[in-house]
């Protein structure tokens, strides 16, 4: 068996409303095997295949198994397989767990993995890099799968902790309206669907014959409620029993309230900026600081990229908008985790010489650029792009912020149509490859590659770097060739890394969150305190 490898490694009103409930928290008795959730992130889809985000991974593990599962800290266990092991450089043997359920009675087979590898390509949802390296799959028997790779691929059984496994049985010709009405949604999870409205809650009920055990709570209300302040009125209200991404301006005074929990891990979400990279002409939304068209985008050139990243006062960033619940970085992992690279500083702010370098550039007026932000996805996400406007202007960079919803701003990155962006990304696997091959790879939908590059930023030396570290199996090897390319994505400002957030949860009293470092909000890690 291969053992894991551990990483050490709005608005006023809604905040006056939580802090007259905070005067009357009722002292009730916890719901008997009952338990409301109140999530940060909506989510559109039952179907666990259709988006590549933390929320929607979130709430599919409570229905849906992984053959890999990750812990609190990221390490992986077992799940629906017991044990993997490299039969050789390019084969993976996978031993099933024997005796399990789908939530219709069914049995569970490798048929069913072979189902879900199949459908990733056509499912649209951002998974299929978790299957491309896949040559063929083949079933000795039931309970066992010796998956083939096109190349040596180390990295095969953390992507696989990815890809939730559904039922071929349900789920065969499926449409996503299919999940959502229940037909669909059969899976092997703690808990299965009683039912599903999409951005605004679903409804859990506990699988009585899970293999893992029966969970504590009969019945799972999960809510989604984006709104920082309403979310914390309705803990304070009594009307939830956990919320998560506890807003920063709330989290020291729900910390101090005898009648809470709150837990807080350092995350691996990263908060970034990326600058256009898709066009040689003129980019919409940059301009000469008299408004007049460039006639070239000016971010092709490094000195450009370089003057905004030190602009950018980072421990103001994390101290003053992220009130203390953000580290700065000058990368996408923490201290001590495998593959972090110390030597990649957090970049020194330094405006004289900013302006310096915009002046070589060809820009010693300064220019005009429009930065797009989503206002809903992540913690002080818009405060964080004004503030990093107000910086930029003190170089001559005048900047207007386009706060969008999510929903818009994704639309918009996924046709390479924002000029300046705020992004994130949790490296789910703990290691640097995570957002390398996902976030600054060159874009190709052929290879599976670069599908979250909204902005289109490519590099083949960085490119090959990737390339060579993923078929590398040897990890020493490995993690050297990914320190060696975060140094170079980080020196030609492929991406600005400005913090690391924490992650933080607030219950009510008498229960306990396990906080957990990829965000994941699961009511499989709330338990009652003794």
């Amino acid at each position: 068996m291969i053992r894991a490898r551990q990483n050490l490694a709005p608005a006023r009103r809604a905040a006056a409303l939580a802090a007259l409930l905070a005067l009357a928290l009722p002292a009730a008795p916890l719901r008997a095997q009952s338990v409301t959730i109140a999530g940060a992130s909506p989510v559109a889809s039952a179907d666990p295949h259709i988006s590549n985000t933390a929320s929607n991974s979130a709430l599919g593990l409570h229905v849906f198994d992984r053959l890999v599962l990750q812990d609190a800290a990221g390490n992986l266990r077992p799940g629906l397989a017991t044990q993997w092991r490299a039969v050789s450089d390019r084969v993976w043997e996978f031993r099933l767990r024997p005796g399990v359920k789908w939530h219709d009675g069914r049995d569970f087979t490798a048929d069913d993995v072979v189902f879900t590898f199949d459908r990733l390509p056509n499912a649209q949802g951002g998974f299929v890099s978790a299957v491309r390296p896949i040559a063929r799959v083949e079933v000795p028997d039931p309970l066992t799968l010796r998956v083939e790779t096109k190349q040596p691929w180390p990295l095969l059984p953390s992507d696989l902790a990815n890809i939730a496994i559904i039922a071929r049985h349900a789920a065969q010709d499926a449409k996503p309206e299919d999940f959502n009405s229940g037909k669909a949604a059969i899976g092997t999870g703690p808990y299965r669907y009683a039912s599903f409205t999409a951005g605004e809650r679903a409804e859990l009920v506990r699988n009585e014959d899970y293999w893992g055990g029966r969970e504590p709570w009969a019945q799972v209300h999960y809510r989604f409620i984006a709104n920082d302040g309403s979310r914390v009125a309705a803990l304070l209200a009594g009307d939830v029993d956990l919320i998560d991404q506890v807003p920063s301006n709330d989290l020291p005074r729900l910390s101090r309230d005898p009648r809470l929990s709150v837990t807080t891990v350092q995350g691996t979400r990263l908060i970034y900026l990326q600058t256009d990279f898709s066009r040689e002409g003129d980019v919409p939304g940059v301009s000469g600081i008299d408004g007049q068209p460039l006639g070239r985008n000016p971010f092709l050139d490094r000195r450009v990229r370089q003057a905004l990243n030190i602009a950018i006062d980072r421990e103001a960033l994390a101290t003053r908008i992220m009130e203390n619940t953000a580290t700065p970085t000058g990368q996408w992992l923490p201290p001590g985790t495998w593959s972090y690279a110390p030597e990649v500083p957090v970049p020194t702010h330094d405006p004289a010489a900013a302006r310096r370098l915009l002046a070589e550039a060809g820009f010693p007026k300064g220019l005009r650029v429009t930065l797009a932000t989503p206002n809903d996805r992540y913690p002080n996400d818009a405060k964080v792009a004004q503030a990093v406007a107000q910086m930029w202007s003190r170089i001559g960079v005048a900047t207007t912020i386009e706060a969008l919803p999510w929903s818009v701003y994704l639309a918009r990155g996924t046709r390479a149509d924002l000029p300046v962006r705020l992004g994130g990304w949790g490296s789910s696997s703990n290691e640097a490859s995570s957002l390398l091959r996902n976030v600054v790879a060159t874009f190709s939908r052929e290879a599976g590659r670069g599908q979250p590059n909204f902005s289109r930023y490519s590099n083949p030396a960085l490119d090959g770097l990737i390339d060579q570290a993923l078929v590398t199996l040897d990890d020493g090897r490995r993690e050297a060739l990914l320190r060696q390319a975060t140094k170079l994505a980080t020196e030609d400002v492929g991406l600005m890394p400005l913090f690391l957030l924490n992650n933080s949860w607030a219950s009510r009293k008498g229960l306990r969150y396990e906080p957990r470092r990829d965000e994941y909000t699961l009511a499989q890690g709330l338990r009652p305190t003794p």
